[in-house]
């Protein structure tokens, strides 16, 4: 299969000491629009993620632990025996957060959500290609705006690594962005 690699960096790793206690409370419901575009063809969705509860600290240096020790399949296996923390649906698709991270960034708040599975495949068979192994996780980053939309990413079938700062490095199945556009916090 020829998957194009797309590599974001997520300054997650300063999430895993940053206090809780400075961010806003769960639960929250975000919404956007998902917007993707390959060739020709472009598409949209409603996204909502709701968080019910946002990783503790020693949540959060688990999970950079398993990843550390043994990327994405040991953070895909921390994970799964994780109970849900929230969803996020992409259309009619929902699919359980297992890890809710935020921290404080210059116009906002960063969210990072986790899911112990990918949502799909968006590859070369578009819209639904076939499960690669290693792609075990979905992964969406977003900034919520202290003031107008925020924007972001999703990664809807991702392998991830950290770099040597701690930050998240995600490789994306897809040979496209997904971009997260029109943010919101849900009143």
């Amino acid at each position: 299969m020829n998957n194009a690699r797309r590599i974001g960096l997520y300054a997650v790793g300063a999430a895993m000491v940053t206090a809780a206690s400075l961010m806003a409370a769960a639960p929250e419901t975000f919404t956007a629009t998902a917007n993707v575009k390959k060739g020709g063809v472009s598409a949209t969705a409603p996204v909502t993620v709701t968080v019910t509860k946002y990783a503790t600290d020693a949540e959060r240096t688990a999970a950079s632990a398993a990843i550390k020790q043994g990327g994405t399949k040991a953070l895909q296996t921390l994970l799964a025996a994780r109970p849900e923390v929230g969803f996020l649906q992409l259309g009619e698709r929902r699919t359980a957060i297992k890890l809710a991270i935020e921290r404080a960034s210059g116009g906002g708040r960063l969210i990072t959500v986790v899911t112990s599975e990918p949502i799909l495949q968006l590859g070369q068979g578009v819209p639904q290609s076939k499960p690669v192994a290693g792609y075990d996780v979905a992964l969406a980053t977003f900034e919520v705006q202290s003031t107008g939309p925020g924007v972001g990413d999703l990664s809807p079938a991702a392998k991830v690594t950290m770099d040597d700062k701690g930050a998240f490095v995600v490789d994306d199945y897809g040979q496209a962005v997904v971009w997260l556009n029109n943010i919101a916090v849900k009143k």
